[in-house]
């Protein structure tokens, strides 16, 4: 059955036809009404009669409460509007004469990112005459994916923009299930 959405939806009053196919509250076919018993009957339940259905012959009415029905429906627009905006691209930025306890760190955050989800665009930032040496680069990038390969997996390899080097890393599902899996099962 097809919901209608918050803005076309025809309550009540607003349903202007002779008679409807009625629907009730539970779901069960009530059958072909005229409109004002279908409005009582949705009046004495203390229910909203609403049009879902105006393009059927007759058209489809049940009895909700719209109220709530609005309500739901929001929640559930905002939580697909959730879901969609989750996965995003964060973005990790390294030198190529980068410090040891410095990439650990940076590494660590972009495992943290990979395990909840987002991808991740690794850029290395050439100064100078460090742009000469792209092996430099290139030999973090590699290293950063070998220490993230158990969460994340190479979406876009190295290649040389201008002055930064990027790689874009996105998460691996089945090496996040494998990690579940072992993390549920330690003896195996």
């Amino acid at each position: 059955m097809a919901r209608p959405d918050e803005g076309d939806a025809r309550i009540n009053e607003e349903i202007r036809v002779r008679e409807v196919r009625l629907v009730a509250p539970d779901g069960e076919q009530i059958g072909i009404k005229p409109l004002p018993e279908a409005l009582n009957i949705a009046q004495d339940l203390d229910l909203d009669l609403v049009e879902v259905a105006p393009e059927a012959n007759p058209p489809v009415c049940r009895i909700m409460d719209y109220g709530k029905f609005k309500y739901e429906s929001s929640q559930r627009a905002k939580e697909s509007r959730k879901k969609a905006s989750s996965i995003s691209l964060k973005e990790m930025k390294y030198r190529p004469k980068i410090g040891q306890g410095d990439f650990d760190t940076k590494t660590s955050k972009v495992e943290k990112f990979l395990s909840d989800g987002h991808k991740v665009k690794i850029t290395i930032m050439f100064r100078g005459r460090e742009v000469f040496h792209p092996e430099l680069g290139r030999e973090i990038l590699e290293r950063v994916a070998e220490n993230v390969e158990t969460v994340g997996k190479v979406d876009q390899f190295p290649k040389l923009d201008g002055r930064n080097m990027t790689m874009v890393l996105s998460p691996d599902k089945a090496a996040k299930q494998r990690r579940k899996n072992t993390e549920e099962n330690p003896n195996d």
